[in-house]
């Protein structure tokens, strides 16, 4: 059956303060945990006042504090932005603490503009170009196999379970062609998911890692008690991705009653079209929308993202779709 993930960006509310979005964040992988889902997810954004996960590795060492079994991990650490050594070096630090317990989500986006990525490396001289490179030779420090010359410590000998991420074909090539599970950010970018997924599956050869192909993607959930409800906390993220996609990011706004409606129809259909891998309403309609994703996409697990505004209503979305998932499976 299909297992639920949740993504976190960490989000820090309008009124709010970045201590606070890391104490939910703790408290809502805590949640999530008991939830029975199987793994807790943070991204490693930059530059960017609504979002605190920056530090993603110091993050996770974080909730993993307040957890004992939920997996917890990057999804995902950009790597053109790192020197693969740090990461080896963090995630293996991780693993440490951890066992058993992490994951190494890797893109090649720059997680942030140029101007910021710029400020992170100091030099471009290395891009998203030198990614497939990058990440073989993060394996080769995770493997203690003596091709860098150098021994990660910590990093050689962690076993972090690393994915390959991406909203493009490039990373379904890439995560096939490594033989490495494939997560796909439809949440936000859905236009080639399909063929993407595809493309890893009739390519995939496999590895030490993976025997046989293993996807999941990206799926927006706003659960509550009512239909009414549940629109008005995706009223929100909605706000937010305007304002991203606009040139003005800003910390996630309060839930706006008929927001969508006010944007007229254009801008009404830009957002169905971005955030189309979404459902909103009670959990009948959730567990609806999630069945459609699953049986369109035929995904291992479903990466629910959820950035709702009020931190207990947070919590009763996923508690609410961790019910629709759980009747799902005694429908089956």
């Amino acid at each position: 059956m299909t297992k639920l993930a949740f993504l976190d960006l960490v989000p820090v509310v309008e009124g709010g303060t970045v201590s606070q979005a890391l104490t939910n964040a703790a408290d809502l992988a805590a949640h999530a945990e008991a939830q029975g889902f199987t793994r807790y997810w943070c991204a490693e954004h930059h530059g960017m006042r609504g979002i605190a996960s920056a530090a993603t590795a110091v993050v996770l060492a974080h909730v993993g504090a307040a957890t004992s079994t939920i997996r917890i991990g990057a999804g995902g650490i950009m790597l053109p932005n790192h020197a693969p050594l740090v990461i080896a070096e963090q995630f293996g630090t991780l693993d440490a603490l951890f066992p058993g317990r992490i994951d190494l989500g890797l893109g090649r986006a720059p997680g942030s503009d140029q101007r910021v990525a710029h400020a992170l490396r100091r030099t471009l001289a290395s891009d998203a170009n030198d990614f497939p490179r990058d990440v073989v030779e993060l394996q080769s420090y995770f493997a203690d196999d003596g091709r860098t010359g150098i021994v990660a410590t910590p990093g050689a000998g962690a076993k972090p379970e690393m994915w390959i991420l991406g909203s493009s074909l490039f990373g379904a090539q890439l995560a096939a062609m490594l033989g490495l599970p494939f997560a796909f950010a439809s949440h936000f970018a859905p236009d080639a998911l399909d063929q993407a997924m595809a493309i890893y599956r009739r390519d995939f050869r496999a590895s030490e890692q993976l025997e046989r192909p293993y996807a999941m993607a990206g799926f927006n959930v706003f659960a509550a008690d009512t239909a009414e409800e549940a629109e008005l906390l995706a009223s929100s993220q909605q706000q937010a991705f305007v304002a991203l996609r606009t040139g003005n990011p800003r910390q996630l706004p309060p839930p706006v009653l008929g927001y969508r409606d006010s944007l007229g129809a254009q801008g009404a259909a830009i957002l169905d079209h971005v955030l189309q891998c979404s459902a909103v309403g009670t959990p009948d309609m959730v567990a609806r929308g999630i069945a459609a994703f699953v049986a369109r996409t035929g995904v291992d697990e479903v990466m629910v993202a959820s950035s709702i505004y009020d931190h207990p209503a947070r919590k009763r979305s996923l508690t609410l779709t961790a019910q629709a998932m759980q009747a799902m499976k005694l429908a089956a």
